[in-house]
């Protein structure tokens, strides 16, 4: 039988958590500074959008941003990502350069897709950050197809797929993983449960609410972990990118999150689907101030490192602003390249 991962419930702040999971005081004040990056990125870029600089569909991670930071630091350099639409965060916890993605925001020359993907496509092949999507779902089986190549060559890189609740509603979702575990693949499925597909709750599209129970259908290795902490994220991940790189075979992990802004920019931030009470009692948990608190607490940082690195943030996000609003738009005659390759 499959084996089901050590999910457990998120525990009260204890100093010794990332201690028994080998983290060092420098990494652990790295997540903050990425979660922190991210949080500030997509801010800006909300108020980009209401300029009219970024234009399309804008998807934001802002609430999210434990699951994508936690679970990137468990992988190695040679690990293969696969994101969805809402994968700016995902691509700045790989270390994407924040220019270059703000550039692709703003459809500039100068950015990582040349100004030609957008906000749903951010790429980058040297850092195996294999691309988002905009198709629900379309991406899972692609992240099959590197797993398999990796196995087939003979290495040990695992493949991490992320994705949200709705999608594991799409027969591709089944499809691949009824191959992943077939063939036992090295990839990671990893379903962040926001709790709403665009404006519809999980309770009203799932027959069974518990996503990663999906893959006992499979005999799959499956488990939940808190994506509102970002050790439990890394925790849940490594284990699971172990496990991968170990046996050759595949995990569903469902990360229970929350988004605190709406579906897209063309979302109201509350919508009709949730309240605004909902919203702020959700809020309680954000992974940053959260984080923040337990590191305070344990002497790894003060308040003025924690103010030191808003401020080194906020320059970041203002250069990368500034580096796009200078970028040249993408020349006429590059529509016709890579149309064919």
């Amino acid at each position: 039988m499959a084996t089901v991962l050590s999910m457990k419930e998120p525990k009260e702040i204890k100093k010794l958590r990332w201690k028994d999971l080998g983290l060092s005081h420098s990494q652990l004040v790295d997540f903050y500074k990425r979660m922190l990056l991210i949080r500030r990125f997509e801010e800006r870029a909300a108020q980009e959008y209401g300029k009219s600089k970024i234009g399309g569909f804008c998807h934001l991670y802002i609430g999210q941003e434990a699951v994508g930071v936690g679970a990137i630091e468990a992988l190695r350099d040679d690990d293969y990502i696969f994101s969805a639409y809402r994968d700016h965060g995902h691509a700045l916890a790989r270390g994407m350069d924040p220019k270059s993605i703000m550039a692709e925001l703003f459809g500039k020359f100068t950015g990582c897709s040349k100004g030609m993907g957008g906000s749903m496509h951010m790429f980058d092949v040297t850092r195996n950050f294999m691309g988002g999507y905009g198709i629900v779902g379309g991406h899972i089986p692609l992240a099959a197809g590197t797993a398999f190549g990796s196995k087939y060559l003979g290495k040990d890189s695992v493949t991490v797929c992320f994705f949200g609740e709705a999608a594991a509603n799409q027969g591709v979702f089944h499809e691949t993983l009824n191959l992943a575990a077939l063939w036992k693949l090295p990839v990671v499925f990893i379903c962040e449960n926001n709790r709403y597909g665009m404006g519809t709750a999980v309770e009203r599209a799932h027959a069974v609410w518990d996503i990663y129970q999906k893959a006992s259908a499979y005999d799959m290795a499956r488990g939940w972990f808190d994506g509102m902490d970002v050790i439990e994220s890394y925790r849940a991940v490594k284990e699971a990118v172990d496990h991968a790189r170990k046996s050759n075979e595949p995990t569903l992990l469902e990360a229970r999150t929350y988004r605190f802004r709406g579906h897209s920019m063309s979302d109201p931030i509350h919508g009709h689907y949730r309240t605004k009470e909902e919203v702020e009692e959700q809020k309680k948990s954000d992974p940053i101030p959260r984080f923040a608190e337990e590191l305070l607490h344990a002497g790894i940082v003060t308040q003025a490192a924690i103010d030191e690195m808003e401020a080194e943030i906020k320059d970041v996000v203002n250069e990368a602003v500034d580096f796009a609003d200078r970028s040249p738009e993408p020349p006429p005659e590059f529509l016709y390249e890579n149309v064919y390759v």
